[in-house]
């Protein structure tokens, strides 16, 4: 890396972890907040959180031709600055249409964030330097999403709206400072390739369309956010309350053995995948989650001790982090090595957008059969973590060896040192 391709890649990696470290002051109190705080009721809590992610897939479509047309800083700065603002206005609403206003505004803005600031790691990234920057952004992003929930717990208290009102003004805060030091990023060369998005959405949507491993990975993308983060807060959540009888506050306790199974393995795992198959690696996520999920079967279907169930179901959070570990210096760094060089805000806008869609289907799905369907509810996740595995590998065969495997292991070569009068002998020879 050149030293201003590595300024400008700790400028924006800083930048990500203070804007999920204001995430986290917020993320896991919205539904409380809007529901209980503002006496809104639950149903329109869902209405708010379904605003908040609709706006992202109607927005995601067109961020992608913009980034490769006008640049991703720019698009990262106005999407931090829209993001303030929702945050700001949701922090103040007090009726239903200015919550879900503000809610539009603010998933608007945190959605069109994730393409703007994956393609700028890729512009201040080499091939081989793209697995390391990638994980350095999950495990930063998650680190400040923990640290930002257990300080934002500290602060919260749902009979005092003024502090609701102080977690969304440092999430605003937060979001402006990002946009600050994206204006001070100075990328290593001009970020907008020439005849960029020149076919407009539509043409571009057609040339990715034709992609066949890209289609192949965001499928594969599909199944593994539905999987597994579509779950986390729902159907999981909803299963081990419902089946397994965990108390309510053991729920934090395993969103926290997550987080720290994600930061202690993260660049303990790096090694180990880096040096290997991207596609080989995905397929062993898919078995990892695999265990998870028997784990938490054994939590809600087992016959053992309510200690014993806990614990099962503390574990499946944390080797779903193992997994994630794993899949974070793999599958962005892999839409990036996918996509033509004057398209990768489009293909990093669509992954975004399978992603989220995702993200909407899982708890529509997951939450329902997770509380009342407890064995039809693990068992389809054991399959779909099987699935991972299967589509990884058929995925894998139509990726080039550098698409897979961009790190080359080199073997080591040890020299040979002849004594001097054979070496002369050669010589003379």
């Amino acid at each position: 890396m050149t030293k201003t391709m590595g300024s400008a890649m700790r400028r924006i990696q800083a930048g990500n972890a203070l804007a999920a470290f204001g995430l986290g002051f917020t993320v896991p109190y919205l539904y409380v907040y809007v529901a209980q705080v503002r006496e809104l009721g639950p149903t329109a809590a869902g209405v708010v959180l379904g605003a908040f992610a609709l706006a992202a897939l109607i927005a995601l479509p067109f961020v992608g031709v913009l980034i490769d047309r006008r640049g991703p800083v720019p698009v990262l700065i106005g999407a931090a600055l829209a993001a303030s603002v929702g945050a700001v206005a949701l922090g103040s609403s007090a009726s239903l249409v200015t919550a879900v206003g503000s809610a539009a505004v603010l998933g608007i803005g945190t959605a069109v964030m994730q393409p703007a600031l994956a393609t700028m790691i890729v512009r201040c990234s080499t091939p081989e330097t793209r697995t390391r920057s990638f994980a350095m952004q999950f495990f930063l992003a998650n680190l400040g999403l923990g640290i930002g929930g257990l300080i934002g717990g500290q602060i919260v208290d749902k009979n005092d709206p003024g502090t609701f009102t102080l977690l969304f003004g440092i999430e605003a805060v937060m979001f402006l400072v990002l946009a600050g030091i994206a204006m001070t990023v100075r990328m290593p060369h001009i970020p907008v390739v020439e005849g960029a998005g020149g076919k407009g959405l539509f043409g571009g949507l057609s040339t990715l369309v034709k992609h066949k491993a890209m289609l192949q990975l965001c499928g594969l993308g599909f199944v593994i956010f539905f999987a597994c983060y579509g779950q986390f807060e729902s159907g999981l959540a909803a299963y081990g309350t419902e089946a397994a009888g965990i108390d309510p506050s053991t729920l934090g306790i395993a969103l926290a053995a997550n987080t720290a199974m994600i930061v202690a393995a993260q660049f303990l795992v790096l090694k180990f995948v880096e040096r290997r198959r991207r596609s080989r690696m995905i397929a062993l996520v898919g078995l990892i989650w695999t265990v998870a999920w028997v784990a938490a079967g054994y939590a809600g279907l087992g016959h053992g001790s309510q200690t014993m169930a806990t614990a099962a179901f503390i574990s499946t959070y944390a080797l779903f982090g193992l997994g994630e570990a794993m899949l974070s210096p793999t599958v962005a760094p892999l839409v990036a090595d996918l996509a033509p060089e004057s398209m990768v805000g489009t293909y990093n806008s669509a992954f975004a957008l399978v992603k989220q869609l995702a993200l909407a289907v899982g708890p529509a799905v997951g939450g329902p059969m997770g509380a009342s369907l407890h064995m039809p509810y693990i068992v389809t996740f054991i399959l779909f973590s099987l699935g991972i595995s299967v589509l990884a590998l058929r995925m894998g065969k139509g990726l080039t060896p550098a698409q897979d495997l961009p790190v080359p292991v080199t073997s080591l070569v040890v020299a040979k040192h002849l004594p001097k009068d054979e070496g002369s002998v050669r010589t003379a020879a």
